[in-house]
């Protein structure tokens, strides 16, 4: 029985075709969406590369930028077919291209979907590229001077501004690290050796921030060391004075950046998805109506249409006979009992009676 039969006269079949040449040309222009919103989101993350570590975060753009390509190569030619078929002579050269064009657009807004859904899966991944990348670009925002990484300084700095951000969990992340370059060190002051002495790694550790933690909202001048000294500083309090440094960490406020992008980008994905899908019904319910119109012969009568010809139970049992039935296509038949073509085959005398059969005399 079919599923969800519907009968079309010839006024039905040729407004659902003029409606659906409409409609893929439509999808024309949103899988041109989906190619932007990939490129918009690759452009993004190439904008922090640097402090990225380097993974599959550009697997979701990627993914994107070639569905949209796609879609618009096939629902262009969607188009050109739903316009053939408002015409029945016409229909008859595409009859043969239409159920795999439509296996084929149910593969790609499947891929669609994939799209949309690993927009929302990959946080996991970018958290983990943002935290290596951010570790590593503070841990080289003192060099300064050396070729490749001359520009880090900058880029942390901007970040830290431009996200209002500190370090990569917190500002307690630059206690743990040199940032300040050897050569603005002091080596002949005596705190500055002590300092370097006292560190396992020789390395010159304070308690204090870059100048681009300060938050410039603060009412007073912002403290960069001595953070957790409350007597270095008139009047301080490292646990009441939330102005005075940016709390939140780079990590975080990135994240909470691209997961709002990749989480529009994904509710966008599935809308694109959803009418993709109601074309692919429409196209389906229009080459079985037109199908059944050849069949019958009658060019002007009602036809059915139908999105499966069988139950679902059904058509799963035949698609999956057909998937097993392709790895034995090159096997030799063993109806019959026939297991070996060279075995069990009967001699013949051509039609020859009483032939008298010679034997080897046994030796003496």
């Amino acid at each position: 029985m079919a599923v969800l039969k519907v009968k079309f006269t010839k006024t039905k079949r040729d407004k659902l075709a003029q409606i659906l040449w409409i409609l893929n040309w439509v999808s024309v222009v949103s899988g041109i969406v989906l190619f932007s919103l990939g490129l918009f989101l690759k452009i993004e993350i190439k904008k922090r590369n640097e402090v990225m570590a380097k993974g599959d975060i550009n697997s979701v753009p990627n993914m994107l930028i070639s569905v949209g390509v796609i879609a618009c190569i096939i629902n262009f030619l969607g188009g050109k077919i739903c316009y053939d078929c408002s015409d029945a002579n016409k229909f008859s050269r595409w009859k043969l291209v239409m159920l795999p064009y439509i296996v084929c657009t149910f593969c790609f807004t499947f891929c669609i979907l994939v799209g949309a859904l690993m927009c929302y899966t990959m946080r996991n991944e970018l958290e983990e590229s943002l935290y290596l990348g951010l570790r590593d670009a503070m841990k080289f925002y003192k060099d300064t001077d050396i070729p490749g990484r001359c520009f880090l300084k900058k880029t942390v700095d901007m970040l830290q501004i431009g996200f209002q951000c500190c370090g990569n969990n917190g500002f307690r992340d630059w206690f743990e690290i040199q940032w300040v370059s050897p050569r603005y060190l002091n080596m002949a002051s005596k705190e500055v050796l002590d300092r370097l002495k006292s560190n396992v790694d020789g390395k010159f550790l304070v308690d204090g921030v870059p100048f681009s933690c300060c938050n410039p909202s603060s009412p007073r001048p912002c403290i960069q060391y001595q953070l957790t000294n409350n007597s270095a500083h008139y009047n301080y309090d490292l646990l009441t004075e939330e102005l005075n440094i940016w709390g939140k960490g780079c990590r975080e406020a990135l994240l909470d950046h691209y997961t709002a992008i990749m989480r529009s980008i994904g509710i966008a994905a599935l809308l694109i998805w959803l009418f993709e899908l109601s074309v692919l019904i429409g196209v389906r319910y229009l080459q079985t109506a037109m199908k059944n119109v050849l069949l019958l012969g009658d060019l002007e009568g009602e036809s059915d249409g139908w999105l499966l010809e069988s139950s679902f139970v059904e058509t799963a049992k035949y698609n999956i006979s057909i998937i097993k039935n392709l790895g034995k296509a090159n096997q030799i038949s063993t109806v019959s009992g026939m297991n070996d073509p060279n075995i069990d085959v009967q001699s013949t005398n051509c039609g020859k009676t009483n032939v008298t059969i010679k034997s080897i005399p046994a030796a003496s």
